[in-house]
């Protein structure tokens, strides 16, 4: 019974680490969306810094959405910018997830948002 019980606090340990950071620690600074190029071979950038506002190290993952001139999403995808590496509290990753894309011309506006946070 004692192995079953320390069995599953390891198993769980890990899961309260996710607990200290939430997405809202982190922010989005200096997202630029540029479009390199001409014809077909434009290339996207979509750069920023990811801040960890938070008060330990941690790491998020990050969504960008683009949107056309209606507001409808017609791309969409995730990355974590600091892969596997915690950022540390008060500092930024730096990130560009343009290469994920494909450029459209229809291409208006774009969001992006913290959608989770780990600690590796």
């Amino acid at each position: 019974m004692k192995t079953l019980l320390l069995s599953a606090s390891l198993l769980f340990l890990p899961l309260a680490a996710h607990a200290a950071c939430a997405p809202t620690d982190f922010a989005i600074k200096d997202f630029k969306p540029v479009a390199n190029g001409s014809g077909a071979a434009v290339r996207l950038s979509l750069s920023g810094e990811l801040v960890n506002n938070c008060a330990e190290p941690a790491a998020a993952q990050i969504s960008i959405e683009v949107k056309d001139a209606d507001g409808k999403v017609i791309q969409a995808k995730q990355g974590w910018p600091a892969g596997t590496t915690n950022i540390a509290p008060g500092t930024a990753a730096k990130f560009d997830l343009g290469r994920r894309f494909r450029y459209q011309s229809d291409m208006a506006s774009y969001t992006v948002s913290v959608i989770a946070v780990r600690a590796w």
